[in-house]
């Protein structure tokens, strides 16, 4: 490991960052590192008010434009101490937590870019600005924070992929969906079973989840666009039983399966619902989805007018990351691999990124952001204590993120 890094300059910067823990929401003292090592080289650099970081290479030449890189500082895992081991090609941990590869090999990708940057006087570029955020992997609270309207780049690069070469030029959105019966008549179920004016929720339930689609949606050339999950039907006589949970020391890995023998069956059901997932890097698409699904749920209250009453109700979480028509850096990127000799591949991811948030939002001069996921090494198992970075893989993303900065600026 040590003469990998006395080696290589963006292998002993990843390791670097890597060996200082910086969980969702206590990233202080990478920040500070990352600051010091701009500091010393001589590169505008500063915290905002929120602990992201922002930095900046000037201009060489001002009829250029800049471009933004951006990741994120914070890792999956805890505070507790790194060991870094190398295996072949593979730098991993000791297997007690995880490695922080995700995304601490964006971070000191940048880095090392606006070093290079700052001392190589020849190259004409228009800038590089650099946004390192804090909190992405629990609530991406830091990117929210950030002052988009200070960014003078238009185009983006959020080195936040986890396989080398991935250009992923849109990111599914992310909605849940909930729909809920009630049935107007309950009853007993002995008693009251041949009233047929006494419909059961938790039947009724089961026949709308059987009307609304399951699984993908929509796909195009790129991969999956607008998809939909059942997350959670719920109906019954559970009441009791969940009450008695805490009573019973029941666990949560045994709760389904003592709510179902505790369940009570003697009751005729009003009430039941599920909840669902809804994904899409398509406004269109997921609308018409739930166009569709408001038209099975209008039908159901049609055949059941007067008797049991179904509603829904959608809520976005993370907008969609929709595929700009500005196709720059698709080019760019392409360029920029057919120089180093390999093909790299376009595609969207059904998932959430920072790119969600950039893609909505727009710079000082009101110019939309154009953003693109990019993968600048293989990945394994993240978030996981298996975490794993193949570093000879990195090196070449690192020589691509070179190479498009240069393509970007001819």
């Amino acid at each position: 490991m040590e003469n990998i890094r006395k080696e290589n300059k963006l292998i002993d910067l990843f390791c670097t960052l890597a060996l200082i823990p910086s969980p969702s929401l206590k990233e202080e003292k990478v920040a500070e590192k990352i600051l010091t090592i701009f500091k010393e080289n001589n590169i505008e650099a500063s915290k905002d008010e929120y602990g992201n970081i922002k930095a900046k290479v000037k201009a060489t030449d001002n009829n250029k434009k800049p471009l933004l890189l951006s990741a994120h500082m914070d890792v999956v895992g805890d505070d507790s101490p790194i060991n870094l081991k190398l295996n072949g090609d593979i730098i991993e941990t000791d297997k007690t937590r995880t490695l922080g590869a995700d995304d601490k090999a964006g971070v000191a990708a940048a880095i090392l870019l606006a070093l290079e940057l700052t001392n190589n006087k020849e190259l004409s570029h228009g800038g590089l600005e650099i946004i390192f955020t804090r909190d992405e992997e629990q609530t991406m609270s830091g990117i929210h924070h950030v002052k988009m309207n200070e960014i003078e780049a238009e185009h983006i690069l959020v080195l936040d992929a986890d396989e080398l070469g991935q250009v992923q030029i849109a990111g599914a959105s992310y909605s849940n969906l909930t729909i809920n019966v009630k049935g107007l008549k309950g009853g007993h179920s002995g008693i009251n079973i041949d009233d047929e004016t006494r419909l059961n929720a938790a039947k009724l339930i089961a026949e709308l989840t059987n009307e609304i689609p399951q699984g993908v949606y929509k796909k195009d050339e790129f991969g999956i666009v607008t998809s939909i999950n059942l997350g959670m039907i719920i109906g019954g006589g559970i009441e009791t039983a969940i009450d008695n949970i805490k009573e019973n020391n029941i666990k949560s890995n045994e709760y389904l399966d003592y709510i179902v023998k505790k369940a009570i069956t003697n009751v005729i059901n009003t009430k039941a619902g599920a909840t669902y997932s809804i994904r899409s890097s398509s406004r269109e698409y997921e609308k018409n989805l739930i166009t569709d699904i408001k038209l099975i749920v209008d039908n159901f209250n049609k055949k059941y007018d007067g008797l049991a009453i179904a509603t829904m109700e959608v809520s976005e979480h993370l907008p969609p990351f929709e595929k700009s028509d500005d196709d720059t850096l698709i080019k760019v990127a392409e360029k920029a691999s057919e120089n180093l000799g390999y093909k790299v591949e376009i595609s969207t991811f059904h998932a959430g990124a920072e790119t969600h948030i950039y893609a909505n939002n727009k710079n000082k001069f009101g110019v939309q952001f154009k953003p693109t996921l990019v993968g600048l090494a293989n990945i394994y198992n993240m978030h996981s204590a298996n975490e794993q970075i193949d570093y000879k893989s990195y090196l070449k993303g690192y020589e691509l993120l070179k190479e498009m900065f240069k393509v970007y600026n001819v």
